[in-house]
């Protein structure tokens, strides 16, 4: 009688299959508003490379959130978004507007001057036009134009560029609930 003895250890690894991937989890399905809704993205072109990436995780997660008309303006700085910001508001073409900017220490301006007189601005076009416009305009503590600065920022960017998408959807979504109901006289 002839019997192989076989190691165990080395049956079961023979014998064991990969665990199974699992499966992507399934997309949320966002809800889809009642009337086609138009955004305008205003980005600053200081700092371009790390800016972009807001618009691009914006686009993607509008997308996803049933925005699909979005409009890309490009302005030099950020002192200059509230101005555009004001001029599409007034067009009444747009039911929101997003600005995205990075506002480093330089120039003739200090940075915390700087973002705090676009962020009042930004304020200003909402409350003036009645159309919600939302801010991706950072300015950081520090700011070192080293490539390690430059990646942080860049991920940073895209993190926040998902979150005014959420935003944007989700204040268009309560505007247009609430407009529903003054009009019902609910309200």
């Amino acid at each position: 009688m002839n019997q192989m003895l076989q190691d165990p250890q080395v049956e079961t690894s023979q014998q064991t299959q990969p665990p199974p991937v699992p499966p992507e989890p399934p997309l949320r399905e966002h809800p889809r508003f009642a009337k086609p809704q138009r955004v305008a993205f205003v980005e600053a072109c200081w700092h371009h490379d790390v800016v972009r990436e807001a618009r691009f995780a914006f686009l993607k997660e509008a997308e996803s959130r049933h925005l699909t008309h979005v409009d890309v303006f490009e302005v030099p700085g950020s002192f200059e978004i509230p101005l555009h910001a004001q001029i599409l508001a007034k067009t009444r073409r747009y039911t929101a507007i997003v600005a995205a900017g990075l506002v480093v220490d330089g120039g003739i301006y200090r940075h915390e001057f700087v973002a705090d007189t676009v962020i009042k601005a930004l304020m200003d076009v909402q409350l003036r036009t009645e159309v919600p416009v939302f801010s991706a305009v950072l300015t950081p503590q520090q700011f070192h134009e080293t490539e390690v600065h430059y990646d942080f920022f860049r991920k940073h960017f895209a993190i926040k560029g998902v979150e005014v998408a959420e935003a944007c959807a989700n204040t268009l979504l309560g505007l247009e609930r609430l407009r529903g109901q003054v009009a019902a006289g609910i309200v």
